[in-house]
């Protein structure tokens, strides 16, 4: 359960608009609905003086932690992940993953818990990461329904999205009117449920996160406070 959540954790979004990436940094509570345990994650995004920007973040719940980095660029409103780093302590299953994205030799290459990882890279391929990045953009342009190709182990895998509409929600920053939307996943693999929420007024900053698990285990993540563009987040 702990796994579960702290993974739950690592899906807290980005804000981007447009084609512009914007500096950011948020900080979240999570709490299981069954259970007394709660976690809290931070997460940020730096431009480098080389003019990409590295998406960090950091989770952490009683003894167990989870980091991840990734380092991206923008190309012609094109989001390209150059390195993916993430790691998993304290959980019994310890877990390390760290991937290259050579777009020159369109190959990515790197080791998933030991094992050695080469694929094919095209366009439009994201780390576990960066999808979400893009997924920000979309419901920032409007879209109701996303596709993203995503490296996941020894594999490309299709994450699926579709908006459901808007709803207000209540953060420990006020109130904000926020686009929901929900992972889209065949009902005959799985029961989960995954449903985000994204603040219109604050770049599609996402401000709620909710999971199911396949057993009925539930929790929310919820923002506690954060800053986009140097601005405080607040609501109503």
């Amino acid at each position: 359960m702990r796994r579960a959540l702290l993974l739950a954790l690592a899906v807290l979004a980005l804000p981007l608009q447009a084609a512009d990436l914007k500096p950011f940094s948020a900080s979240y509570t999570a709490d299981w609905k069954q259970l007394p345990m709660s976690g809290t994650a931070e997460r940020s995004l730096v431009k480098n003086a080389n003019g990409t920007w590295d998406l960090n973040f950091k989770a952490s719940m009683m003894i167990a932690s989870l980091t991840e980095q990734s380092t991206v660029r923008m190309e012609n409103d094109a989001l390209l992940p150059l390195k993916y780093h993430f790691e998993r302590g304290g959980l019994g299953k310890a877990k390390k993953v760290d991937l290259d994205f050579d777009w020159t030799s369109k190959k990515v290459t790197g080791s998933d818990r030991g094992d050695a990882i080469s694929l094919p890279l095209n366009r439009g391929v994201l780390d576990k990461s960066t999808y979400q990045l893009a997924l920000q953009h979309d419901v920032a342009a409007g879209k109701k329904s996303m596709t993203y190709p995503v490296v996941d182990g020894d594999e490309v895998d299709n994450y699926d999205f579709r908006v459901l509409g808007t709803e207000k929600v209540s953060t420990k920053s006020g109130q904000v009117e926020a686009v929901k939307v929900e992972r889209v996943r065949d009902p005959s693999q799985s029961k989960r449920i995954t449903e985000l929420w994204f603040a219109k007024d604050w770049d599609y900053l996402l401000v709620q996160l909710r999971q199911v698990e396949n057993d009925g285990k539930e929790y929310v993540i919820v923002l506690q406070d954060g800053t986009v563009d140097g601005k405080t987040v607040k609501g109503n």
